[in-house]
């Protein structure tokens, strides 16, 4: 059953989208709208925008957009009640949860319920005469029993029901426990544990919620460290370890480590600030993630061959999700966890020194390319420039890219000048790749190729746009709606989507009151709602009159027509004799 109209717009009055959307991404106004670069997909020139007065958003880069409870559902990983129950407690409203089909969440909440009594399972198993080889292995990683506590670290025992029985004692489905993933079922079709003779990470999000697992293994098994699979309540991807401890830190700088003992051990060290991306490849949600409270990464991976090509790899995410980069190579291929153990009690004041000591991402991304070329041959210094430009030309900053233009020529002897025109050389080169890019992507959204939620748009823009205009129309003008209906029926209209669509609006403006995303939201889906908020953000700078909509009605009359004709020359003689008996009974 859906949620009651009064509700919603209740919980939409006591939610500023401006405020809401500002907490995750650095807005300015322009105009009456708010623009900022999108969270949701990469960028350099911002093109997410948002709409106080209508209270949508709309990316006019990657398409997504919605009113407040989309945005929730997108940036927190939430399904749609629980983007409702977040947006409520922050207004202090109450669900009215009993008129709530509510599967989904229900399904998640027992997922964090099941991964709340594993942790605490482990945890047990830990501190019991079972879990003592794990507990030896913590404490000869010179962990101390306050920093076991404070991460929840547990083992795992070896037996393969362990887990199961006590979860199903509890009153927990078989069913359950593989959706969270702390089970599989066996070839006998009966649940197994998924973890077993490992020391256990439970991985916690922002909220405070256990949402996944990591296991290491204390033998010389294969593979060394297992983790939870995607489940309804993680996503590897969008996930860090420790950062629910890491954004408190109440600084503006963030270590990126490698693993969990390197986190683990930074944190004991002193270094609150420290987390991990649950493996070495980085993802673009991971560090807008980092974006939203830090100014400044450093990265700190293993200093072999693996962590070099991460690092490589996770710079330019870092870049273009707004950050400053900085990497820390720890002396002696060792990781963060060795070098401070190896330093005892003064292991915090050594990794403190190669903290303040490391430099940007630049510096070390053209130390790389240096260590890798011959410079004191011709051929080598020729590759080191060649390479080096082709780097700088990757920085949108001027200013950066003399600066180091002018340490290449140092280091080389060549003239910096020429430096500095290979790299306008190769920066003009990406501006035009990016152009045609973008040029293709413009040529895409006005042939409609691709759309997913309209497919149908394609084959009859004249008319589609039309309708989405007249949408546009009826959103800013409800009290437009009784006339347009008694002049456009809803069977003139080109494609499935928009009819739906209009219907929709007409049924929502019964009342004369005006129309929002969170009207429609309940109905559609989170790609539909996109494609409203679209529609919505293409005609928000240029409104329409009364005399547009009109014009708009004629087109979709038009293209009705038009239609029809083109169904007239190509139906059968048994589809011409049916259409003929529907027009005789519409003139009885």
């Amino acid at each position: 059953m859906p949620l009651p109209d009064l509700f919603l717009q209740e919980l939409k009055a006591r939610t500023d989208i401006s405020e809401l959307v500002s907490s995750y991404v650095n807005l300015r106004r322009s105009g009456r709208n708010l623009v900022g670069l999108c969270p949701f997909h990469h960028e350099k020139t911002a093109s997410f925008n948002v709409y106080p007065d209508n209270g949508s958003f709309y990316c006019f880069g990657c398409g997504v957009g919605g009113d407040v409870i989309t945005f929730v559902r997108k940036i927190e990983n939430l399904d749609y009640m629980e983007a409702v129950r977040f947006l409520a407690q922050r207004a202090g409203i109450p669900v009215p949860e009993e008129q709530v089909d509510d599967s989904m969440s229900r399904l998640r909440a027992r997922v964090l319920e099941i991964n709340r009594e594993t942790a605490r399972f482990y945890y047990r198993v830990l501190l019991s005469k079972q879990g003592k080889p794990g507990l030896d292995y913590l404490l000869g990683r010179g962990l101390t029993m306050e920093t076991i506590r404070h991460f929840g670290l547990g083992f795992s025992p070896p037996g393969r029901f362990t887990l199961v029985d006590h979860l199903r004692r509890l009153k927990y489905t078989e069913d359950e426990l593989i959706q969270a993933n702390v089970a599989f079922r066996s070839r006998s079709g009966r649940a197994m544990d998924r973890f077993y003779n490992r020391v256990m990470f439970p991985i916690i999000d922002l909220r405070g919620n256990v949402v996944a697992f990591g296991g290491r293994i204390l033998t010389d098994e294969k593979p060394k460290y297992i983790n939870t699979s995607d489940t309804p309540v993680y996503h590897k991807s969008s996930g860090l370890f420790a950062m629910n401890f890491a954004k408190n830190n109440g600084g503006e700088q963030l270590i990126l480590a490698e693993g969990y003992m390197d986190v683990i051990s930074l944190h004991q060290a002193g270094f609150t600030n420290a987390m991990a991306s649950l493996g070495t490849s980085l993802t673009v949600e991971q560090a807008r993630l980092m974006a939203r409270y830090a100014k400044e990464v450093v990265i700190c991976y293993d200093s072999d061959d693996a962590g070099r090509r991460a690092t490589a790899r996770a710079i330019p995410i870092l870049r273009d999700a707004g950050l400053l980069v900085k990497v820390l190579a720890v002396p002696g291929n060792k990781d963060p966890d060795e070098y401070i153990r190896s330093h005892g009690a003064e292991g915090h004041a050594y990794f403190k020194r190669l903290l303040d000591a490391c430099g940007n991402d630049v510096e070390y991304r053209l130390g790389r390319i240096k260590a890798e070329c011959s410079t004191e041959t011709p051929q080598g210094r020729v590759e080191y420039l060649t390479r080096g430009a082709e780097l700088l030309s990757t920085l949108e900053n001027r200013i950066e890219q003399e600066v180091y233009a002018g340490r290449l020529a140092q280091e080389t002897g060549i003239d910096r000048g020429a430096v500095l025109s290979q790299v306008r050389k190769y920066s003009r080169r990406r501006e035009k790749n990016r152009s045609q890019k973008q040029f293709r992507q413009v040529q895409r959204e006005l042939g409609a190729v691709g759309d997913t939620v309209n497919p149908e748009k394609s084959r009859h823009l004249r008319a589609a746009n039309a309708e989405e205009a007249l949408i546009a129309y009826l959103a800013a003008h409800p009290d437009g709606a009784e006339w347009v209906e008694k002049r456009l029926p809803p069977e003139k209209f080109s494609t499935n989507f928009t009819r739906k669509l209009y219907r929709m609006v007409l049924e929502k403006l019964k009342d004369n009151k005006p129309l929002a995303l969170s009207d429609l939201s309940q109905d559609l889906t989170e790609d539909e709602v996109s494609a409203v908020s679209g529609i919505l953000a293409r005609h928000h700078s240029v409104p329409a009159g009364r005399r547009d909509a009109e014009e708009y009605i004629e087109i979709i009359e038009q293209e009705a027509g038009r239609l029809s004709e083109e169904a007239l020359r190509t139906a059968s003689e048994e589809e011409l004799m049916k259409q003929l008996q529907t027009l005789r009974e519409r003139k009885k």
